[in-house]
């Protein structure tokens, strides 16, 4: 989830945990504005792990949602957010808050976050350091305007009744109806799957629906029946595919691609190819060098297969995860150059302007068109 909404949820939940006016004078809670941009700091909090970008991109993939989003380690974040809060608080106030009164709700915004993340499918890293599998429902797309709007609904109205923390309640009501909504569509979407699978005799080794932009019902299913791919971009309540015309609206152009059950088009993609790049697709897949991008994908397939800068062979990988209808350009594609006669594999990166190397940064002269 984008670090703006977050920091809008820890808001929320801060007006909730505030003190309640005409509370006693030994209540230790912070008042509500105090409590809400804490609760918005402690809320964007774990999304300062974007500083690993600059040790490198691998680093940042591999720890994004590490340490900073974790269960186990939430309870020490807050410390420190709890007495920095403190201190700003006196600054800007009469007496001398304590950081006690202000830690519930930096721990809140620290959970919150977490739980946030958690609802997307790239999950998050609940049990780091001690383990770095990704927990995720899946039931939310990673920018969901109608979530982010729910939050800032509940804000304005709180602001508005200053004096009720039931507008926030209300708020939170809502975003758990929308978060089951959604994971209904998920479940429409994966039965739209097996439905399909059992229809054309394909055996499913695993299966899943990534969200999608626009309606809770927009899902991207993919099938894996262990050798290939089966996918398909489906609405799971619509009996009528959408036609754009030039003053569609952006939910409208957006949502589109997305077709009834019934009319869904379904393409099948070989995880390591044709017949002609498999076997070297597989040693690229399974090289030590390639062990971070086994581990970040969810269902990975061979995007293209080149020639390198002298003559070696290269092949590249993306996750589905991320074939996006309405995006331009396809993220997070990453291959490996054969070694040369007295070198290791080499790892690269593809992006829409070219191709890039991953141990000096420079570009990659890859020259081949893509053999999927």
């Amino acid at each position: 989830m984008d670090t703006l909404t977050h920091a809008l949820s820890g808001a929320l939940l801060g007006r909730v945990m505030a003190r309640p006016a005409g509370a006693p004078a030994d209540d230790r809670r912070p008042a509500a504005l105090a409590a809400v941009l804490a609760g918005a700091a402690a809320g964007a909090f774990p999304d300062i792990d974007f500083v690993l970008g600059y040790i490198s991109e691998i680093t940042y993939l591999r720890g994004h949602r590490g340490v900073t989003h974790s269960l186990l380690l939430a309870p020490l974040w807050a410390l420190p957010l709890a007495w920095l809060m403190a201190r700003l608080a006196a600054w800007s106030t009469a007496g001398r808050p304590s950081w006690r009164g202000f830690y519930p709700v930096a721990l809140g915004g620290v959970l919150i976050h977490i739980a946030g993340d958690f609802i997307t499918q790239f999950g998050t890293m609940m049990l780091a350091p001690f383990s770095d599998w990704r927990f995720g429902l899946g039931t939310t797309f990673i920018i969901d305007l109608v979530f982010t709007g729910i939050l800032i609904a509940g804000l304005l109205a709180s602001a508005v009744w200053r004096r009720s923390r039931l507008p926030a309640v209300l708020a939170f009501a809502a975003l758990a109806g929308w978060v089951g909504l959604s994971w209904q569509g998920r479940s429409e979407a994966i039965d739209a799957g097996r439905a399909y699978a059992a229809a054309h005799g394909i055996a499913i080794e695993h299966i899943d629906a990534a969200p999608r932009p626009a309606s809770p019902f927009n899902w991207t299913v993919v099938l894996f029946d262990g050798s290939a791919y089966h996918l398909t971009h489906l609405n799971t309540r619509r009996t009528e595919a959408l036609t754009v015309t030039p003053d569609a609206s952006f939910i409208r152009r957006f949502s589109a691609p997305y077709l009834p059950v019934a009319q869904a088009g379904w393409i099948r993609l070989p995880m390591f190819g044709g017949a002609g790049d498999k076997a070297f697709a597989r040693a690229v897949w399974q090289a030590d060098e390639f062990a971070f991008f086994r581990w970040f994908s969810m269902f990975p397939v061979l995007d293209q297969v080149a020639d390198g800068p002298q003559g070696q062979r290269c092949a590249a990988f993306r996750d589905l995860r991320f074939d996006i209808p309405q995006r331009d350009h396809r993220p997070f594609r990453y291959g490996l150059c054969a070694p040369s006669a007295d070198g290791p594999w080499r790892l690269y990166a593809l992006s829409g302007d070219g191709a890039r190397w991953l141990d000096d940064d420079s570009r990659a002269p890859l020259t081949s068109a893509a053999r999927p």
